[in-house]
């Protein structure tokens, strides 16, 4: 492998030379406290930190910022910690979705406009990694991704407790008159104990764990609890690993490949991933150059079967347990006669290399090929006349009796108008409906927000049911479970045939022939289409404005569609004069 010099170093071009900008950049250095043998001859390594005062995942990571720079320190580099937005799911609003490509375009003009050679990237909870990962890729620098890591697994009552996963389970026990006011309190108490991502295998623990088996991640990483000393051990790592990256002009072109891309999709099938990872996915590898459609991820989940057995997929464990049986590395040695271990990582070296010896300690947390969870992946993409650009099932985490399900529809055209129904319990209906959401996509959201996990109606647990089919262009948390189906495309906002649906209408679902289908006259829809009335524009101004305008529909991965790769030529370098 041919290895860049000192002067090939893209920070020279801010320290290097012997003229007066760049004596500004040196006098300004030394103004931090900084001198000669900090910089010269040395990678300038990026930390991009994700922390704030109010992200509770990623709340650790002001400290691991500073074994990053141990490590970047003891390979022979120079750290700089560079802030960019936080992606804290639980307080940002409408949802952090909205945030996500402002958050990519950060990154991307952060590593471009400073004297960097190479990043690492921290991150973990829900939006930050897709957001730290595409805009990096398409900046196109070398990068390690350091994952934030799950917290500890939640405890009650002597009842493991599952962040998201167990929250629905209880309060709709509650709701059902089951669970009392002090046991709800001693669940929200113990559900989340330590700072790091939720510990089911939800949004943040998949795109963890996708960035791991995509090679974007020391072997591993994305295991590692965040509050394990292994954690620390990583950040070190990250940090002396990424200095050779830089001499080695390991770039993401390099790793980020259809054979690898591939990987990640089957990994996230096999965790029994987040419905949102889709969406990520799908605009990762879009950033990267690689077409990823809904009919890949589909192919890939009818052919890898549910093997991590986590909740919500699975039934008894969390991100801890998974830890100790081996991790990512032991579920990708299960899955390796699917995988191409051929491709390359961050390490330099290849996916077979770097799982090689990898063990399974418990059989029953990650399942053999024999002995899977789920027969099929963790996902399912359905099209038919109510999405014919798609919409998305968790097959894994519903009751089989609604795989192939007709009922009539509940139609609800806000959050506040679904509540209402949801809350009466005297609402006249039955488990065979269907209860839809729409208005809550990209647009109509805005931003897509996770509304999609309808709880169940109070007349329906006061019947003792706790499944139904519910159906939105919105999307769901990755710690939900349920019949719902999400991500409708196009939206109804945009005049998708969502819009069209009327309460009473017959909705008919067949997850195994993947097809999801509006039982009305093509006649009537095309006098129900011609009557629609478009919705005034939720923003005026700001980056509500640009994104409104901008957005791309759930089935394109929801960027904006100038930040595509496709989109014009490259950007330049920035000029220093």
């Amino acid at each position: 492998m041919t290895k860049k010099t000192t002067k090939d170093l893209r920070s020279a071009r801010w320290f290097a030379p012997d003229d007066l900008r760049s004596m500004g950049h040196r006098s300004r250095a030394r103004q931090m406290g900084l001198c000669d043998e900090d910089w010269e001859g040395k990678p300038v390594i990026a930390i991009l930190n994700t922390w704030s005062d109010l992200s509770p995942c990623h709340h650790h990571l002001r400290d691991r910022a500073e074994w990053v720079k141990r490590g970047v320190l003891q390979a022979g580099g120079m750290p700089v910690e560079l802030p960019v937005m936080d992606f804290a799911e639980q307080f940002l609003k409408p949802t952090s979705m909205l945030y996500r490509n402002l958050g990519a375009m950060e990154v991307e003009e952060a590593l471009r406009s400073h004297p960097v050679d190479g990043a690492v990237l921290m991150g973990g909870c829900d939006k930050s990694t897709p957001a730290l990962v595409m805009g990096a890729v398409s900046m196109g620098l070398p990068f390690i991704f350091l994952p934030a890591g799950a917290m500890l697994r939640g405890n009650y009552a002597g009842e493991k407790l599952g962040s998201g996963t167990d929250t629905w389970k209880y309060w709709d026990e509650r709701r059902a008159g089951n669970i009392s006011k002090e046991d709800w309190h001693g669940i929200e108490s113990g559900i989340a104990r330590s700072y790091g991502t939720c510990m089911t295998m939800g949004t943040a623990a998949t795109m963890m764990s996708i960035a791991d088996g995509w090679g974007l991640t020391l072997p591993g990483a994305s295991s590692i609890p965040a509050p394990d000393a292994g954690h620390k051990r990583m950040a070190a790592a990250c940090g002396r690993r990424i200095v050779d990256m830089v001499w080695e002009d390991l770039t993401p072109d390099k790793i980020m490949t259809p054979a690898s891309t591939r990987n990640a999709v089957m990994v996230a099938m096999a965790t029994g991933c987040s419905t949102n990872a889709i969406i990520h996915l799908i605009a990762m590898a879009r950033r990267a150059g690689v077409p990823l459609t809904l009919e890949d991820l589909d192919e890939v989940g009818r052919s890898t079967p549910v093997i991590a057995n986590i909740r919500p997929s699975g039934s008894d464990y969390l991100m801890e347990d998974f830890f100790y049986a081996g991790g990512l590395q032991a579920l990708m040695r299960e899955l390796s006669e699917k995988l191409d271990l051929s491709v390359t990582t961050v390490t330099g070296k290849t996916l077979g290399e770097g799982i090689k010896g990898a063990r399974n300690y418990h059989p029953d947390v990650i399942r053999p090929l024999s002995n899977p969870v789920y027969h099929e992946g963790s996902l399912a993409v359905l099209k038919g006349n109510l999405a014919p650009d798609g919409a998305v099932i968790k097959p894994a985490a519903m009751d089989p009796k609604f795989m192939t399900h007709s009922g009539p529809a509940i139609v609800a055209d806000s959050y506040p108008e679904l509540k209402s129904i949801i809350e009466d319990p005297n609402y006249p209906m039955s488990p065979d409906h269907v209860l839809i959401l729409r208005n809550a996509g990209p647009q109509g959201g805005p931003g897509m927000p996770e509304w999609g996990m309808i709880p169940m109606p109070q007349a329906l647990l006061n019947q003792g049911h706790r499944d139904m089919v519910r159906l939105s262009d919105a999307r769901m948390s990755g710690t939900s479970f349920g019949a719902c189906i999400l991500h409708v495309a196009p939206e109804a906002f945009v005049g998708g045939p969502l819009a069209l649906v009327e309460s009473g209408d017959i909705i008919e679902l067949d997850v195994p022939n993947r097809s999801l289908n509006l039982k009305v006259p093509d006649d009537e829809l095309d006098r129900r289409r011609a009557a629609w009335t478009p919705h005034e524009p939720r923003y005026e101004r700001g980056y509500g404005w640009l994104f409104s305008r901008h957005i791309e529909q759930a089935d394109k991965g929801c960027d904006f569609d100038f930040l595509r790769r496709n989109f014009g030529g490259p950007v330049p370098e920035p000029d220093i004069f």
